[in-house]
């Protein structure tokens, strides 16, 4: 016998908020995140724009800790502790040994790694911090989230590109499933706004071209003037546990967790396929043992890149055949921008929000739609007063990963 999957407790700090609340706010407002980076992230080829987040105070974590800890840490760690602390369990009351961690990161210690690389290289220096390998190695998140909470159950780390987050989630999931955990602490982090990664994404030639008038505008999915992708940075956690467990406890139930789909694109190690996204969509719908008309919303992948959006707006059409016409789809990266590996973190949290709020969030920017790209993209203002049962999170990755949550109003 399987179990059901709450989602007990929600945190985040992201671009458009370092709170849950803060979140929404934005996303209600349709505001941007994203903005002209300052000069230390631009290098040497001119400016770059992206989706910062405004650095939180945490006290929980000491000096002597801090200096161990890369910005993709930091962020996992207070956006944990918010999601735990909105969960309100008692790690001093449970059997630790049945509570883990799983964590998504695509880019892992990406600053301490650059860091090192500049001091290596440009300073011809060999004073190489003593931290830097705990520091940069991809799975420190999760392991600092472990020993915060001495965790001593699961501790995962995956790292399938843009699809991380939703693959750590989904994964999680299943442990809370087979019996094999009680609570899990699932989510992602990424802090990819330095000089070498934003190069070296440039030079791939997928990120948007800054607005001249609004850089705050740039990123504009599912329009025909998009042009590409905006970096973000940030984190979003989630606590999961077994439905009879949060029962038990008297916990505060946000949402169930009601299916999970992971696919594999064989055609190339950057091109989406219709038939891989639409796969793992149906594969979602199968686990969680829905029908294509009861989904209500989706938030979609979207991220602004010529090729995804109209692969993801054919497959979607290809799962839901005409209904595919009645469901929003939004793509909230148009505010948030692109948080890689954290990406499928946030949109979940997001999703269980807003079935919570009854609203749908935009898709901003959208000015001149794309004849290819022809849903309901909820374009320019939220929806308000939306009758919300249940939603998809579709997230795919290079690589291949293509990973869809279905999340249930309770």
């Amino acid at each position: 016998m399987t179990a059901r999957v709450a989602v007990t407790g929600l945190g985040v700090i992201a671009p458009l908020g370092n709170s849950v609340d803060e979140l929404f706010a934005s996303l209600r407002a349709g505001k941007s995140g994203i903005r002209t980076l300052p000069a230390p992230c631009n290098g040497v080829s001119g400016p770059s724009i992206g989706a910062t987040v405004e650095t939180p105070a945490c006290a929980r974590i000491p000096e002597t800790r801090l200096r161990m800890l890369d910005r993709v840490s930091y962020l996992a760690l207070v956006a944990a502790a918010q999601a735990i602390e909105d969960s309100g369990i008692d790690f001093d009351r449970e059997n630790r040994h049945r509570c883990g961690v799983s964590v998504g990161t695509g880019m892992g210690g990406a600053t301490t790694t650059d860091e090192g690389y500049h001091t290596l290289y440009a300073e011809r220096s060999d004073r190489i911090k003593p931290f830097t390998v705990i520091a940069a190695m991809t799975n420190a998140a999760a392991a600092w989230i472990g020993l915060e909470y001495a965790l001593a159950g699961p501790n995962l780390t995956y790292s399938t590109a843009c699809s991380s987050s939703a693959v750590s989630i989904g994964e999680a999931a299943e442990k809370i499933r087979t019996g094999r955990a009680d609570v899990m602490i699932a989510g992602g982090a990424e802090a990819p706004l330095t000089p070498g990664v934003l190069r070296a994404w440039e030079a791939m030639r997928t990120l948007a071209r800054p607005d001249k008038v609004n850089p705050s505008a740039s990123c504009r999915p599912f329009s025909m003037t998009r042009s590409g992708l905006v970096l973000g940075e940030g984190a979003a956690f989630l606590v999961l546990e077994s439905w009879d467990h949060a029962v038990r406890r008297g916990g505060k139930i946000h949402a169930v967790l009601r299916g999970y789909g992971l696919t594999t694109d064989i055609a190339h190690v950057t091109r989406p396929t219709v038939i891989g996204q639409g796969r793992a969509m149906r594969a979602a719908l199968n686990a969680a043992g829905l029908a294509p008309d009861e989904i209500d919303y989706i938030n979609a992948h979207g991220t602004a890149t010529l090729q995804n959006d109209a692969v993801e707006t054919s497959a979607i059409k290809e799962v839901f055949g005409a209904r595919a016409y009645q469901i929003p789809v939004s793509s909230t990266k148009s505010m948030h921008g692109h948080l890689l590996g954290a990406a499928g973190a946030l949109e979940l949290v997001i999703c269980v929000g807003c079935l919570e709020r009854g609203w749908i969030p935009p898709t901003m920017h959208l000015d001149q739609p794309d004849p290819a790209c022809d849903l309901d993209y909820v374009a320019g203002a939220a929806r308000e007063n939306v009758p919300l049962r249940i939603a998809l999170s579709n997230s795919f990755a290079f690589g291949g990963t293509n990973a869809v949550l279905a999340v249930e109003k309770v």
